[in-house]
């Protein structure tokens, strides 16, 4: 992805996505008319302690869900990821249903596994990757809170 391609997306493609959520009711976003796994993505402010909501790419492994924190490959983590961090627990809404999942940190060989995935769904995460050098882009996977 080209750096201004990126950064035009940074500023209005999750609002296109919200927008879209909104009005479908949960069911459909502007990006998987390009073939991207769109959730709705909502946690507690790591600063603020209110809800956030963000559609996010997402990965889909089973009952897991991975979401890449690459920021369009900018030179911070994204906000959504220190959120997890600091409160894990969130929710996600996919296809117009809701449920609780608890965040971790891929690290290792599961982390591997999937940034290869979001590779092979968008290539653009290869560049971010370059571009975002000077940080290793965190890989957050949800699991279903019990």
């Amino acid at each position: 992805m080209l750096r201004p391609v990126s950064a035009l997306l940074s500023t209005i493609l999750h609002r296109a996505d919200a927008a879209a959520l909104k009005v479908t009711k949960g069911k459909h976003t502007v990006s998987e008319v390009v073939g991207l796994p769109i959730i709705q993505l909502t946690t507690i402010g790591a600063k603020s302690g209110q809800p956030r909501s963000m559609p996010l790419v997402s990965l889909f492994d089973g009952e897991k869900i991975a979401l890449i924190a690459s920021n369009f490959g900018g030179r911070n983590n994204p906000g959504w990821y220190y959120n997890l961090k600091a409160h894990p627990k969130c929710v996600v809404e996919a296809n117009g249903r809701a449920a609780e999942y608890i965040a971790r940190q891929a690290e290792g060989a599961e982390r591997e596994k999937y940034w290869g995935m979001a590779v092979s769904y968008y290539k653009g995460y290869d560049q971010y990757k370059i571009r975002a050098a000077h940080r290793r882009i965190p890989v957050m996977v949800l699991e279903l809170a019990k």
